[in-house]
């Protein structure tokens, strides 16, 4: 049987550094951060007080007033990047088969803002204040859910829960059913929305988060940088169209990029570290360049997972050597992280758009913030300012807590 081939028709990001493609990619490309003072709440007794915020955002744009009281940030988030993906392909519901059209969108954390703000109507009020809402506004699937009923979207219809790789499991699991022939079209991706002050703390708890910086927020989050000393913990959505080749040729579809290999594995190892010497990490990308069926040397750009934390950075820069031998040291790596910070469960989805669109405009982003070279730390990454070049084949790297890893290669579209 010949292999289906599936394209990205469409993308939607919320992110802390633009609402739109145009303002997403704009902000990437000059090397802007969107990393502030968090405000959403009183920092004073919090280690880390910074973080990347989504602005300007209304929930009211995308959802009724009644609705956006039933259902939780997260997925206000969901439904606006689902939205913005539909948009930008050009679709027409009228006129596809919605019995095709499935749904794939995950959270690492979900309804973190409903289960705080519930807990405290309990403690205040009783148990008999709880909302009847509580439970359909936090789980992790709901996102998935509202957005199919939003559109009519009946194909298949599921949530994945991986930690910071979600969204790229998200979205190379709706690849692998596209392919399969369970549907010709799929929207898919993460979102993630838990800036609260008991989610906050406990990423503080961890000593995951950034420190040093505090007082000047928009360089705290420094990618491979040797001073790097934890993440900047973010928040946004990021959705992608999927679409079966032939389908989007019949209905003259503008295509971003061709996504061509997918990857997954386990370390195995430890709840939050990743495994010595990047084993982990290495294996999801052999795994994604086996299913590409390319060598590593078609690669022309990385978007790192790099997180700007220690051992994150020094191991996916040691996997990438493993994986790419020689040709690692002519790869372009940059991490968008260090624009908008870690948007956890949104940062599969939001990156697998910066890096199709570095592939559609033949632009790769920087690294910003990359101020003094770590030893251990020592390949390309992009450092500052963007680089025009021309990307035919890209990988996006996710790896999350409890030894999770995904990767994703996409391949520009001629």
């Amino acid at each position: 049987m010949t292999q289906r081939r599936v394209v990205i028709t469409g993308a939607g990001v919320i992110s802390p550094v633009g609402n739109t493609l145009d303002k997403f990619w704009e902000s990437l490309k000059e090397g802007r951060s969107g990393t502030k003072r968090l405000t959403y709440f009183d920092t004073t007794d919090y280690s880390s007080k910074v973080a990347g915020m989504v602005e300007n955002f209304n929930a009211e744009d995308y959802f009724s007033p009644k609705e956006v009281k039933r259902t939780d940030r997260f997925t206000h988030f969901a439904l606006a990047a689902g939205k913005l993906a539909l948009a930008n392909s050009g679709i027409d519901l009228e006129k596809v088969d919605r019995d095709r059209f499935g749904v794939l969108i995950g959270s690492g954390v979900g309804g973190m803002t409903t289960i705080e703000d519930q807990h405290l109507v309990y403690l205040e009020k009783g148990p008999k204040r709880i909302s009847p809402f509580f439970v359909p506004m936090l789980i992790i699937n709901m996102a998935a859910g509202v957005v199919a009923m939003n559109f009519g979207l009946k194909g298949p219809n599921a949530a994945v829960s991986t930690a910071c790789a979600t969204g790229s499991h998200a979205i190379g699991d709706a690849y692998r059913i596209i392919e399969r022939d369970e549907a010709d079209l799929m929207l898919a991706g993460g979102s993630e929305a838990c800036l609260t002050p008991v989610g906050f703390a406990g990423f503080c708890a961890m000593r995951a988060l950034t420190t040093s910086r505090n007082d000047q927020p928009e360089r705290a989050s420094r990618p491979f940088d040797r001073t790097r000393d934890g993440f900047v913990m973010g928040e946004g959505a990021g959705i992608v169209l999927l679409e079966e080749l032939e389908h989007a040729r019949a209905r003259g579809a503008s295509i971003l990029g061709e996504i061509v290999g997918y990857g997954m594995s386990a370390d195995a190892y430890h709840i939050t570290a990743p495994s010595p010497d990047g084993d982990g990490a290495a294996r999801s990308m052999r795994a994604a360049l086996r299913s590409a069926r390319v060598s590593p040397d078609v690669v022309d750009y990385i978007n790192a997972h790099g997180t700007s934390t220690h051992l994150n950075d020094k191991l996916e820069t040691e996997a990438v050597k493993t994986v790419f031998g020689e040709h690692a040291r002519k790869l372009c790596i940059s991490s968008t992280k260090s624009h908008m910070g870690h948007l956890l469960g949104a940062a599969g989805g939001v990156e697998a758009v910066a890096t199709l669109l570095s592939i559609k405009n033949g632009v790769v982003p920087p690294t910003i913030n990359y101020e003094e070279p770590d030893p251990e730390c020592d390949l390309d990454y992009v450092p500052n300012l963007a680089r025009e070049m021309k990307v035919d084949y890209a990988m996006s790297n996710s790896f999350g807590f409890g030894g999770t890893n995904a990767t994703l290669i996409f391949k520009k579209f001629e």
